[in-house]
């Protein structure tokens, strides 16, 4: 009995479950309370629906938590530390913390568990290009990672900066980070901008920095994408 229903809530990757399916109009359903501010009646029926549905599915998955883990007993008591188990669980919780506003925050990780739900579509979902690029983004790890770590040390660097140069334009040194953030990104919203001279010759050079940083990612995908394309066509 428990193997079959394993094999009904964790089929196999190739095989598309109607019960793939259900989940995933179950999870879309679930959000939609979170699109509104107001809260409703229809709303509440919908949570404690969609709630019991996220209970019986964890249940299920716990009680057939050996067929997966494939460590015996221990397999019960691993579960609920995987992953996807603790999304499964955090999915759940906000139904039973009054549902107040901090609490709507957690309603979001059902959105990270509906990747899981998306394992169905794998045979479709990935086109010849975008399997690519995934290959690429792994080939090029390493300077990735290090355009990263530049990235980090600019925020920090250029908030600690501006922070010390026009301490009255941020009351506080996250304010300092946001604006390096959204100078990095060239989004510049406005919201916090820097008044003195000081502070504005800080934002300009950093601003050409920002620049460079955000180009080398593109560049690196970019040439990797074409290696890989040449690699093919030499292959062909």
């Amino acid at each position: 009995m428990r193997d079959r229903i394993y094999r009904f809530v964790e089929p196999d990757l190739d095989c598309k479950s109607p019960y793939d399916y259900i989940m995933i109009f179950v999870i879309i359903v679930s959000l939609i309370p979170l699109a509104f501010k107001e809260n409703c009646r229809a709303f509440d029926i919908i949570d404690k629906v969609t709630v019991t549905i996220f209970i019986v599915d964890y249940l299920l998955r716990l009680a057939t938590a050996d067929f997966k883990l494939r460590k015996g007993s221990l397999s019960f008591a691993l579960y609920p530390l995987t992953p996807m188990a603790i999304i499964d669980l955090l999915s759940i919780l906000p139904s039973f913390c009054g549902l107040a506003a901090g609490y709507r925050v957690l309603k979001l990780f059902r959105l990270a568990r509906s990747f899981r739900v998306f394992r169905a579509f794998r045979l479709f979902r990935y086109s010849k290009s975008l399997s690519m690029i995934i290959r690429v983004i792994k080939k090029q790890t390493i300077p990735l990672v290090a355009v990263g770590t530049l990235a980090l040390a600019y925020i920090l660097i250029s908030a600690l900066v501006v922070f010390n140069v026009e301490p009255d334009t941020f009351n506080n040194f996250f304010d300092a980070i946001y604006w390096a953030t959204v100078s990095l990104t060239t989004m510049g919203y406005g919201d916090i901008y820097p008044i003195t001279t000081a502070g504005r010759i800080v934002t300009m050079l950093s601003s050409f920095v920002g620049i460079a940083i955000i180009a080398l990612p593109a560049g690196i995908i970019t040439a990797g994408y074409m290696d890989a394309v040449n690699e093919q066509k030499i292959n062909k």
